[in-house]
């Protein structure tokens, strides 16, 4: 044993980096390029053997973001109508041009990749970050292991972008577990027949009693079908869910003919809005990380890709200032906060309202949503609740039940326009 331990002592490599990512996803090697690009030292570390080779997310981001991210277009399915089913009723909006993109996640990541890469930062594959190097209490780097390797990176800022289980955050003691999050099963598949141009969401028992389905078209006959379930509101689960429901092919499954499942991802992502701190000394919090999600329908991929931005640029700043400190990095938080924090937050208590429907619930509140006009219904799943946002809704929509939705924001930061 004694043997054993040397030699796995004398396998050690030792890295230095002025700043490391811990993740490989959107936001993380978003924060590599941006770090890179303004001279940092940077490590993005990924555990997959591959950028993007385990699919957690359906993919749905917005048109608008994705070209101001420079996603080439050919990386997505534009979306101009949008279908929205209850158990006894129907809606369709449709906008005048596309305004949702369905990604090729794979492709995404992995052109988020590249950037990263040809900005100067080294991705390491197969690397899965085991704990952290603290000395005076004070994170100076993370320990990780690469096949038969131990490594230590060593760094001035430590990054984490590793998702859901908020690696560095919960071992520095920043951050706890999240105890509410969504748990989403899908498949990609094969189907006979799709409107390409088309997203259904659907809710109510029959799809899940706790959150709602999906089918996200991806282009020719490729679909992304899946189920989400809010935890703890409900034990069921994901995948059962999604199982039975290509089994029954409840609407509008049953006009999609043939399904062919031929991939299958899964994935949890935190319900509960912000964390309450994002940075402390020599650390940044980013992503899934951070609950940096829209929870009306658990997309993040723009707030991560634009807040890794953020965060490798802060992050790049604090190590030419020579001043790693909590105080140097909030920079980050207070602009990140600024711009979604309190959208989050009315998001959110919208949800938990919605957790909470019938499925005589959710046919009238279909009935509502249909009163909205397609950029209204975008703006209101966007979560774009700002003031003007909600005054024009409002004025637009007296009967609207906006006073109920204002209510509902009162607590979130948003002021009500109610006399």
């Amino acid at each position: 044993m004694l043997n054993q331990r040397r030699n796995r002592q004398s396998m050690t490599r030792n890295y230095e980096y002025d700043i490391v990512v811990v993740g490989g996803g959107p936001a993380g090697l978003s924060a590599g390029w941006s770090a890179a690009k303004k001279g940092a030292k940077v490590a993005v570390l990924e555990r997959d053997e591959a950028i993007g080779q385990s699919v957690r997310t359906s993919g749905v981001t917005w048109i608008k973001e994705a070209k101001s991210f420079g996603i080439p277009p050919e990386y997505y399915n534009p979306i101009q109508n949008y279908a929205f089913y209850s158990p006894n009723n129907v809606i369709l909006k449709k906008s005048k041009e596309p305004e949702v993109a369905v990604l090729d996640v794979r492709k995404t990541y992995q052109f988020l990749a590249y950037q990263a890469a040809g900005a100067g930062a080294d991705i390491f594959l197969r690397t899965g970050v085991t704990d952290v190097i603290l000395e005076e209490k004070k994170l100076r780097g993370v320990k990780a292991t690469s096949l038969k390797e131990d490594l230590v990176f060593r760094s001035k800022i430590v990054i984490d972008a590793s998702g859901f289980y908020s690696v560095v955050g919960k071992s520095t003691g920043l951050v706890s577990q999240w105890k509410r999050f969504g748990a989403g099963a899908e498949y990609e598949a094969y189907v006979e027949k799709i409107d390409q141009q088309t997203w259904y969401l659907m809710v109510g028992q029959n799809y899940s009693p706790a959150g709602y389905a999906w089918i996200f078209p991806l282009g020719g006959n490729k679909v992304r079908i899946g189920v989400g379930v809010g935890k703890p509101e409900s034990q069921a689960d994901a995948t059962q869910r999604l199982l039975e429901m290509i089994e029954k092919r409840p609407k509008p499954l049953d006009q999609l003919g043939r399904i062919v499942p031929v991939e299958f991802h899964y994935g949890l992502i935190p319900n509960e809005g912000l964390r309450s701190s994002t940075v402390d000394d020599n650390l940044i919090l980013v992503g899934d990380s951070a609950g940096q999600a829209n929870p009306l329908v658990l997309e993040g991929i723009r707030y991560a890709i634009e807040y890794g931005r953020k965060a490798g640029e802060v992050a790049a700043n604090a190590v030419s200032s020579g001043d790693t400190s909590k105080k140097s990095l909030k920079p980050y938080e207070d602009s990140m906060k600024k711009a979604i924090g309190s959208k989050i937050a009315s998001a959110i208590k919208v949800q938990y309202r919605w957790l909470g429907l019938s499925d005589e619930e959710w046919d009238r509140e279909i009935g509502i949503i249909d009163d909205l006009s397609a950029e209204e219904f975008l703006d209101f799943v966007k979560a774009e609740f700002g003031l003007a946002n909600m005054i024009k809704l409002a004025a637009s929509h007296p009967k609207l039940a906006i006073r109920q939705l204002f209510g509902l924001l009162k607590d979130s930061g948003i002021p009500s326009q109610e006399n």
